[in-house]
């Protein structure tokens, strides 16, 4: 089966997956778009499930001011190696990790975190649970494994502190 250019192109774009990946998800799909997704999709997790034993001792310490100047985060991201901690996924997923907890409020990163005598909902405290702001059909979590899928190395999000002018 031939697949279009412009149907890698298009999955492509909407995955962020490499082009022979995409290629061969279309294939393994039989050509249907959302199934190649799919398939793309439970691949970065499963690819995610196998490195979770692996220690995260690398990474960066990523910043992000809001534009109005009020609201601040430092976050810090885990990897594998200095190599994957200085390429652009992981730069972009760090950043784009940083506005997410500025927008959304995070408290934790995950459900371990809350205090058990809190009564608080997960999916709104939880940084991991959170619905990604960037495409809010998909959660932080998974927004992760797809970022691990890519640079071949366990990611962890270690910690992160949020300022808000007059908190």
């Amino acid at each position: 089966m031939a697949i279009s250019t412009e149907v890698i192109k298009e999955v492509r774009e909407r995955t962020n997956a490499g082009i022979l990946d995409c290629k061969n998800a279309l294939l393994k799909a039989n050509g249907d778009i959302e199934k190649a997704i799919e398939n793309l999709k439970n691949r970065g997790l499963v690819i995610a499930e196998k490195k979770a034993a692996r220690i995260t001792n690398k990474g960066i310490i990523e910043t992000y001011i809001h534009h109005t100047g009020q609201i601040g985060v430092l976050i810090e991201i885990n990897c594998e190696t200095d190599f994957v901690a200085h390429t652009d996924e992981f730069k972009q997923l760090a950043h784009d990790l940083a506005m997410q907890v500025a927008a959304a409020h995070a408290q934790f990163v995950t459900v371990e975190e809350i205090p058990e005598d809190v009564e608080l909902d997960p999916k709104e405290v939880c940084l991991l649970l959170q619905p990604f702001v960037k495409n809010p059909d998909r959660s932080v979590e998974e927004v992760i494994a797809e970022t691990i899928g890519k640079v071949g190395e366990n990611i962890k999000v270690r910690r992160f502190v949020r300022f808000e002018l007059g908190d």
